[in-house]
């Protein structure tokens, strides 16, 4: 399996047009001396009148969920009926407590960072959803690159063949929508985040992959005006929880299949490209 190292620079999108791009910190598990605390959840139940492959994702795997989009995914993943219980990766102690206390949730203590230990908590998930980003190790190791590489490689492995990767406008056939100031400062965590979408499309043409690319990220309350969009021209600002909500909503799309799409608001978009996109219909 190919595998690679690249180190980067922390990544911050600005709202007037630079991309606020703190997905989550590195978190995961650990193969050897793993901690996992879990909380009961509601009984198993799947609607027959939703999307047929929904029954395969009553546990999922979330990298990147202790803070941020990776955070409130865990709670829209919840409120979907056929989720029964989602698997957190935590580094701290503060944050391991803090999942550990959410009904649903199965939270292992570790670090993304390590291969190993990712390919020991994925075990058993039916899917899996990295919003890794933001968090250098101490040898210099960007999880931009290096821990999305690990949750695809172990998906892989272990043939968890549902995965959605969560990187940012700017990457691949993305980077003329990003204004080239904004492109030139951001330029190694992109190309970090783009390296690991191309060993996702290259190395794994038996999965079903997604791969999502957000603008601008706000802290704000969900507006429910957000979309996706195939428009690699279009560039825009989009509400943390609205961005959750539509990973969530990918996950049981069958439309979504070996697709890359844009993720922003154009009611909260300047550029004329994010107000005409064609919406990607779910």
């Amino acid at each position: 399996m190919y595998r690679a190292r690249m180190t980067n620079t922390f990544i911050v999108w600005t709202l007037s047009l630079a991309l606020l791009m703190s997905l989550g910190s590195a978190f995961v598990p650990g193969t050897h001396s793993q901690l996992a605390f879990s909380s009961s959840r509601k009984s198993s139940h799947y609607d027959g009148t939703a999307l047929e492959m929904a029954a395969d994702f009553s546990k999922v795997f979330v990298a990147g969920g202790t803070r941020g989009v990776g955070r409130l995914l865990i709670n829209k993943l919840l409120e979907d009926e056929n989720v029964q219980e989602v698997v957190a990766l935590a580094r701290s102690d503060e944050a391991v407590a803090e999942l550990s206390a959410v009904e649903g949730v199965t939270v292992v203590q570790g670090d993304a960072m390590h291969y190993k230990t990712v390919e020991g908590a994925m075990d058993g998930c039916k899917a899996a959803i990295t919003t890794l980003g933001g968090y250098i190790d101490e040898e210099g190791k960007m999880v931009d690159y290096e821990g999305n590489n690990n949750v695809i490689e172990a998906a892989g492995i272990l043939g968890v063949t549902r995965v959605i990767l969560v990187t940012s406008i700017g990457c691949g056939d993305s980077k003329d929508a990003a204004p080239p100031a904004v492109f030139e400062s951001l330029k190694d965590v992109l190309g970090a985040k783009e390296r690991a979408e191309r060993i996702l499309q290259r190395y794994y043409t038996n999965m079903n992959w997604t791969i999502i690319r957000p603008g601008g990220l706000k802290t704000e309350p969900m507006t429910g005006t957000a979309i996706l969009t195939e428009d690699k021209t279009a560039i825009g600002s989009i509400h943390r929880e609205d961005l959750a909500n539509l990973v969530v909503k990918a996950l049981s799309s069958p439309n979504t299949e070996k697709k890359v799409l844009s993720a922003f608001d154009p009611a909260n978009s300047a550029g004329e490209a994010a107000k005409t996109a064609e919406e990607f219909v779910l």
